[in-house]
């Protein structure tokens, strides 16, 4: 189990940010994917609260398009999911039914990815 709480903040200037806290000691380890591709340059920084990190995560380019964009954060030590953020861009939509979808398929390949690597470790 995580020793990391995340606290969606803001968005701005294309950065997204949140609060990390942790009950442990140390630098947390955050990955930030994206179609099950890490973002690279995200940025954790000390906040000056003990056991609290400000997060920002830079949005590539490439991500900035038509459609449902979703982003998954995660606890890298253990690949348990702290949170996520969508974008949605284009046709204004009456639902979030296709964010939702996009997320549970992010999940869904996290879970996979968790199983192969159990199968592996007690094989």
């Amino acid at each position: 189990m995580s020793t990391l709480v995340l606290t969606p903040t803001k968005m701005r200037q294309g950065i997204w940010e949140g609060v990390i806290k942790q009950t442990g000691s140390g630098v947390p380890q955050i990955r930030v994917t994206h179609l099950d591709v890490t973002v690279p340059e995200i940025d954790l920084t000390e906040t000056g609260t003990a056991g609290e990190w400000l997060l920002e995560v830079p949005i590539p380019m490439s991500a900035i398009s038509e459609g449902v964009q979703v982003f998954v954060i995660s606890d890298a030590l253990n690949d348990e999911t702290l949170g996520q953020f969508t974008l949605i861009a284009g046709e204004v939509l009456g639902d979030d039914l296709r964010a939702e979808v996009e997320l549970l398929r992010a999940e869904l390949d996290m879970l996979k990815r968790a199983f192969r690597r159990h199968c592996t470790e007690t094989s």
